[in-house]
């Protein structure tokens, strides 16, 4: 199956704000904004990244739980079946697209 771009998605696609985590953690997590919140304004999907002290690591978390989110994978089909495909290629490029393997993220 070759792979054909239908849409692309940019950062300013993207609302992403850091903020302090709390509970256990220490000094380190309380003192610094490692927490990430993305919003994906156009579908309202949100993804959140509390788990390790490392800002990197909560993005890629956040981004992986927004892609998996039921919001934004009906936004991606509604934005898709612009394409004026059928539902079935619709959905199998969807499944095959949100694969974790070829999702791609770009640190800008």
């Amino acid at each position: 199956m070759t792979k054909e771009l239908l849409f692309s998605l940019r950062k300013k696609d993207f609302v992403i704000t850091y903020y302090s985590g709390s509970g256990s953690g220490g000094q380190h997590r309380n003192k610094h904004q490692n927490c990430v919140r993305i919003l994906h304004s156009d579908s309202g999907a949100t993804g959140t990244g509390t788990e390790q002290r490392s800002r990197l690591q909560n993005l890629k978390k956040a981004f992986i739980r927004l892609c998996k989110s039921k919001k934004f994978n009906d936004w991606i089909k509604l934005r898709a079946s612009r394409e004026s495909l059928n539902v079935d290629e619709i959905n199998k490029k969807i499944e095959e697209m949100m694969k974790p393997e070829n999702i791609k993220i770009e640190y800008l």
